[in-house]
């Protein structure tokens, strides 16, 4: 039952600036609407749609807090039909409005470490043009207590079915789609597993709690790091600071971050101002 629902969440999350309802939902996963209802609130604690209404409302703060984008142009993207009916969800979910919001939390990125006038150096980070790729992964959820950083180190003891791929999977050149740093979540989620060549990919049996992934080519600023730490402080310097020097923000995507035999790097999606 589980993986079913997995599969229906990240249905929501793929939805959000649709206007599809739990009977689209429903009729994909061949229930009926009363059953997705119940079997869902059982495995994540809330309804589908308030659990959209969540996951819309997050998706809100990241693109108000990364990118320029204007509060209608936001509503929308996050599936509302008005800037009112946003903005009075906004303010119930997150005690602020959304202008509110956004000039909050620019004051406090700019007191992260890295940026200029608090101390640090700031990272050295380049514009890099991937390629597409593909992705065998698998979605975590934070359990009570766990940090998502350090679930990432021992994902492999984390996530279920793991033990059915090869070993030069399991092994291999791992990346993680982190959908909430830098900022807090109620519903932590991240994927993760190996990055596959895409001549192997339709020869691997994918177990059941894992799907392929297609990354897009698409530009990101790149970073290497030794330490997963320093992850969401590198991501807040990029944002307020590094990326507007270059004429750039960030396109409000999940973080990539990526490890191997050569060490760590992070991948922040971003487009032009």
């Amino acid at each position: 039952m589980f993986n079913e629902m997995m599969r229906a969440e990240i249905w929501l999350q793929d939805h959000l600036d649709s206007q599809q309802g739990i009977e689209d939902l429903a009729s994909r996963l061949g229930y009926s609407t009363s059953q997705v209802r119940r079997r869902f609130k059982q495995c994540f604690g809330l309804s589908p749609s308030a659990y959209r209404d969540s996951l819309r409302l997050e998706k809100a703060a990241r693109l108000l807090a990364f990118t320029p984008f204007s509060i209608q142009t936001i509503a929308t993207r996050c599936g509302y039909q008005n800037h009112s009916a946003f903005s009075r969800a906004f303010q119930r979910y997150h005690n602020q409005t959304p202008r509110q919001y956004r000039q909050a939390l620019r004051v406090k990125l700019h007191h992260n470490p890295y940026c200029q006038g608090h101390g640090g150096n700031p990272p050295e980070f380049e514009i890099c043009n991937t390629p597409s790729r593909q992705a065998l992964v698998t979605r975590l959820y934070r359990k009570e207590r766990s940090h998502p950083l350090g679930m990432l180190r021992k994902w492999t003891h984390h996530a279920k079915g793991v033990e059915s791929l090869p070993e030069r999977l399991r092994q291999g050149h791992t990346i993680a789609l982190m959908h909430n740093i830098p900022l807090p979540s109620d519903m932590e989620r991240i994927d993760v597993g190996p990055i596959v060549n895409g001549n192997e990919a339709p020869g691997i049996a994918i177990p059941a709690s894992f799907r392929l992934l297609n990354l897009p080519a698409q530009q990101h600023a790149c970073v290497k790091l030794e330490a997963m730490e320093v992850i969401p402080d590198i991501v807040e310097y990029l944002v307020c600071e590094g990326l507007p020097k270059q004429s750039l923000h960030a396109s409000g995507d999940a973080v990539q971050v990526e490890w191997g035999t050569k060490g760590i790097l992070v991948r922040l999606p971003v487009q032009p101002a």
